[in-house]
């Protein structure tokens, strides 16, 4: 009786624990107080909550051609000092064409270049030396801007306060979201596919914005905008200012963001903290420009042009630009999660409504209960007692299950609840699989706890072997499915761990509640 109170006490906390996690989300909230549980915790998904899903392509070649920029300012940078003239150097995709001012220069160039072990060098006019980015390193910049862009696009969207949503990459360079119960659509899209490059340049007054518009620039210099937003109206303009095309800072650099305000209306302003080198960086260049502007630019917007007072140092700034509180907010979360590694446009849009999600949750109530309801019966006609043992283990189950979900934060889905309904057949089923060898054992004359013993012991081999091999397939769909599948194989896993545990242990447990003291000679199965 040691071994059987155990195995009472084990199943009892079992049931306890997961009971308090399940019932929650059954009861009302004051209920759940009352009864001192814990929070509701089931996370529903798109496909019962309502919300939005969307379908995002992430332009990996721009990321392979910033690499490439990057390269090309680099040498803009180093020729000069190992003497090697150039005339210019071109960015042509994954190629860069340099073309140099004195053809001696060609071997002194290339031994030069060759350092560059991403690139192979063609070598065939004097004059033109072509940089091509390997293959190799292009696709591993690509794959690493989806990556990258998945980490930035969930950073931003738990600081906006989705959720449970499922960001997964799909296809080489598409990435699936699902934003469960979303209701400012609009916003949350902004927010996801802003690049957010923040960049530092000093404006060049000596350029006639006249002479910019029309096309006469230095080489050095490019023409933007800056934006301007009338909090009245919310009406926008915009005035071009000539800025130098190399950087000072760029958001990489930034360590911190958030929203303050003040001025003279109390305005909304994003202050941020730099990171040590940028603040190294930020603090010399201040303190070198002092009397010149420096444009604070984000995509190709200027969103202000202050004049350099005096050095800045501790790596502090801020950005004001006429700003709505909800805006500034938005600003200093994608400043805080990074820019994008390249741009990222939508492919598909579609919204989930909360009265659809709602018809869902009813038709997959409705689905369990029936499906349950159905083999309640069966097993109680075909098995008698011992079937209202099934029964009672199935109900177990479903607790179990149930309660794991919210255990572990997992999102229900419609596949999911699907994969309870199977899950409920294939529980029983372990019971069908030992009733039947415990009536074969009867039929040759064993007795109540002998049969019972040899029909579980017989069984229990063959339950493992099948839910086992039925876990893996669960497992493999959860590792390499999408959204919906994923949902599928969550439940169906939980559900057969907890079948293995309701149909073998729990059975038997309430089998020897009743048969082990010997009284009784006989047992309706």
């Amino acid at each position: 009786m040691k071994n059987f109170r155990i195995r009472l006490i084990i199943v009892a906390v079992i049931t306890l624990v997961f009971l308090a996690y399940a019932l929650p989300n059954f009861i009302s909230k004051n209920s759940a107080q009352l009864l001192h549980l814990p929070k509701k915790s089931l996370r529903l998904g798109l496909d019962l909550k309502g919300g939005v899903h969307l379908v995002l392509s992430v332009h990996t070649k721009d990321a392979v051609n910033a690499v490439v920029n990057q390269t090309a300012e680099a040498l803009r940078r180093e020729l000069p000092k190992q003497r090697i003239g150039y005339d210019k150097i071109e960015n042509k995709g994954k190629k860069l064409i340099i073309t140099l001012i004195d053809p001696s220069d060609n071997q002194k160039a290339v031994s030069f270049l060759d350092n560059l072990t991403d690139y192979t060098i063609n070598n065939k006019n004097p004059k033109t030396i072509i940089l091509t980015m390997k293959d190799k390193k292009a696709l591993t910049i690509e794959k690493q801007a989806v990556e990258q862009s998945i980490e930035i696009i969930r950073s931003r969207i738990d600081q906006f306060g989705v959720t449970a949503p499922t960001i997964v990459k799909s296809g080489d360079n598409q990435i699936t979201v699902d934003l469960p119960g979303l209701k400012n659509t609009q916003r949350a899209i902004s927010l996801i596919g802003k690049t957010a490059r923040l960049e530092f340049h000093l404006v060049d007054d000596s350029v006639k914005i006249s002479n910019a518009i029309s096309g006469e620039l230095p080489a050095d210099d490019i023409l933007l905008y800056q934006q301007h937003i009338d909090p009245a109206t919310g009406d926008i303009s915009k005035t071009p200012v000539v800025v130098k095309k190399e950087a000072i800072i760029s958001g990489t650099m930034i360590k911190s963001a958030a929203v303050r305000f003040g001025g003279s209306l109390n305005q909304p302003y994003v202050a941020f903290t730099l990171n040590s080198n940028g603040a190294t960086i930020f603090s010399n260049f201040t303190g070198s420009h002092i009397g010149q502007k420096l444009a604070i630019v984000m995509d190709g917007v200027v969103y202000s042009a202050p004049v350099i007072q005096e050095r800045i140092g501790g790596g502090s700034g801020q950005i004001t630009g006429s700003f709505t509180t909800r805006q500034a907010h938005d600003l200093a979360i994608v400043l805080r999660s990074g820019s994008l590694p390249a741009k990222i446009t939508i492919d598909e849009k579609t919204q989930v409504g909360p009265s659809l999600g709602a018809d869902s949750i009813h038709q997959g109530l409705i689905s369990v209960l029936l499906g349950f309801a159905l083999v309640v019966i069966f097993m109680v006609v075909y098995y008698s007692m011992s079937g209202v043992v099934a029964d009672i283990a199935l109900i177990l189950n479903i607790v179990i299950i149930f309660g794991a979900l919210a255990l572990f934060k997992a999102t229900l889905t419609l596949p999911g609840i699907a994969g309870i309904v199977l899950t409920i057949g294939m529980a029983v089923d372990a019971n069908v699989l030992i009733y039947e060898r415990i009536r074969e054992e009867i039929r040759v004359g064993r007795g109540v706890m002998s049969a019972i013993e040899a029909g579980y012991k017989r069984a229990t081999v063959t339950i493992l072997d099948a839910n086992i091999t039925t876990l893996i397939t669960a497992l493999v769909l959860y590792q390499f499915g999408t959204g919906p599948i994923r949902g599928f194989a969550v439940t169906m896993s939980i559900g057969i761990i907890a079948s293995m545990f309701t149909a073998v242990i729990v059975t038997r447990l309430i089998f020897d509640l009743f048969y082990s003291s010997g009284t009784k000679k006989r047992i309706s199965i």
